[in-house]
């Protein structure tokens, strides 16, 4: 949206430009041609205008040539040709307000802050009144590790934007950045007062102190979220993602639980939040219900040896063969484990000696050492 609003705004500027250059009648045929090309977005003809414009001719405006050029290789994303030919163009006199703006972008793109701020500061007023230019402002800022200068125009934008809550929010994921948590969430706390927040908003917010490791002012965000919007799934998985972070399982089993009751996928991450809770038979029950037969088997199995069930996960061999997961070197072990446990040495060995991977492959030496003790004292393992 704000991309769109800064789009709209050049256009209309490029148009006075162009108005400008129109009224100019000492304009050469191939400036001219070149400008309305650009103008019906034909690029290559335009390219092709401008190659043929001779710099040596007299009276030729030499920096509406540069002008052009800058905005062709804008469009085309050249950024660097785009910034040099816009440098030209500042050299041989003032440009208007929209050419500022786009060597501001191109200077963006190409991580240039510094000359991104430089000539957002040269747009002048003109450019006042458009919200993506602050938004570029502030970034560069940012970027810039100026985070003062940062906030104060998150600040300033808010003032002149008093209904755009893009500012506000902005400010709060800084502060939230910089550690400043308590004050973003104050901050966040009024911003979704006043601005009628929706779900995404909470979640973006709860997000965020999340992933900066505040736990507990995540949690008032996104259980004050739960409450205003009980449906709403992303309010959940965020809670639930939440309460994982915490190691609060069984809270986050819940929630997920709920969500797979309609999205049959989150099945499988249910079971295993109920499982991580301590919950294996109801991670069992819910695994059952699981559609995807990978999926479902190769969790059962790891399930049935947690539970000490190894004849059942024995009996799954031909199952997991079936759904051809037995590549699988970790579905290899744990068979080879359930075989080995119920006393079939033999085709235990068999998928033992098929892991390469050096974590599993210690494991199965250490299998294969006790099954050789058995062998030899077989009531040692009874």
């Amino acid at each position: 949206m704000k991309n769109n609003w800064l789009l709209a705004c050049l256009m209309v500027l490029s148009m006075q430009v162009e108005a400008q250059d129109q009224d100019n009648p000492d304009e050469v045929n191939h400036l001219e041609l070149a400008s309305l090309m650009l103008k019906d977005n034909n690029l290559e003809r335009a390219e092709r205008a401008l190659g043929q414009v001779d710099l040596a001719e007299e009276g030729l405006d030499l920096q509406r040539f540069h002008v052009l050029t800058g905005l062709l290789k804008v469009r085309q994303g050249q950024h660097q040709p785009a910034i040099d030919a816009f440098q030209e163009a500042k050299k041989l006199g003032e440009v208007d307000a929209v050419i500022h703006v786009y060597l501001a972008q191109s200077a963006f793109a190409l991580e240039q802050y510094q000359l991104a701020i430089e000539a957002l500061g040269g747009a002048g007023d003109a450019v006042a009144r458009i919200p993506s230019v602050y938004h570029m402002r502030a970034q560069s800022h940012w970027l810039l590790k100026q985070h003062e200068m940062a906030l104060a125009v998150m600040d300033q934008a808010s003032l002149i934007f008093t209904e755009d809550a893009s500012f506000p929010q902005r400010k709060i994921f800084y502060l939230i950045e910089l550690g400043l948590n308590s004050t973003a969430a104050e901050l966040g706390q009024q911003y979704l007062e006043q601005h009628q927040a929706g779900a995404t908003d909470y979640v973006a917010i709860g997000n965020a102190l999340r992933a900066s490791g505040n736990l507990i002012l995540a949690l008032r965000f996104l259980e004050r979220a739960k409450l205003k919007f009980p449906q709403d799934a992303d309010v959940s998985k965020a809670l639930a993602a939440t309460y994982i972070s915490d190691q609060k399982f069984h809270a986050a089993a819940k929630l997920v639980h709920h969500l797979a009751l309609t999205d049959n996928s989150l099945l499988s991450e249910a079971a295993e939040l109920y499982r991580r809770a301590g919950q294996r038979h109801l991670a069992l029950t819910l695994n059952s219900q699981i559609e995807d037969q990978e999926t479902k088997f190769k969790q059962r199995l790891g399930l049935l040896i947690e539970l000490e069930n190894y004849e059942q996960a024995a009996a799954m061999e031909q199952d997991i063969k079936r759904v051809r997961v037995d590549q699988d070197e970790h579905i290899q072990y744990a068979l080879a484990y359930a075989l080995f446990k119920v006393g079939d040495y033999e085709l235990a060995e068999q998928y033992l000696a098929r892991i390469t991977d050096t974590q599993l492959f210690q494991k199965a030496v250490e299998v294969r050492k006790i099954m050789a003790d058995c062998a030899d004292e077989p009531w040692r393992c009874q």
